[in-house]
């Protein structure tokens, strides 16, 4: 007889199974302001999309190759950055994920680890555009 797994919501927090659950920002910006991709070590992968108006991150868009946890990482990314300025986004940990989901499996932290340096790479990539702007018409993903 095979083991029983815990349902989902009793393994689970709220704000983990909510962020987990979410698709809503699941697409590609053809010109966003700034972009950053990170692959892990485990074959995960976060392809992350900035949209930025007057130095405020407005929204963020993210394409996935991963688990459950990568997508709730990756939700929780967007949702604690959006609004916030530029350099409040330069500010996200991520220990701040992990405490915002609460029940993201250890085994799994690497995920939090991967949204943020994703997140790291499209504010440089925002950053060099602004210095730049017409290197973003011509940028490679």
């Amino acid at each position: 007889m095979e083991p029983e797994l815990p349902a989902i919501d009793q393994a689970h927090s709220a704000q983990f199974i909510d962020m987990a659950s979410r698709t809503n920002r699941l697409k590609i910006v053809p010109h966003p302001d700034g972009y950053g991709k990170r692959v892990s070590s485990c074959g995960d992968s976060i392809e992350l999309y900035l949209s930025v108006r007057d130095d405020r991150i407005r929204a963020v868009s993210f394409l996935i190759q991963g688990c459950l946890n990568t997508n709730a990482c990756a939700n929780t990314l967007a949702s604690l950055v959006e609004g916030k300025s530029v350099a409040e986004g330069w500010q996200l940990t991520p220990a701040d994920i992990m405490e915002y989901l609460q029940t993201l499996p250890a085994e799994h932290t690497h995920c939090a680890e991967l949204a943020v340096e994703a997140l790291h790479q499209a504010l440089k990539d925002y950053s060099a555009t602004r210095r730049e702007p017409w290197k973003k018409v011509y940028r490679k993903r």
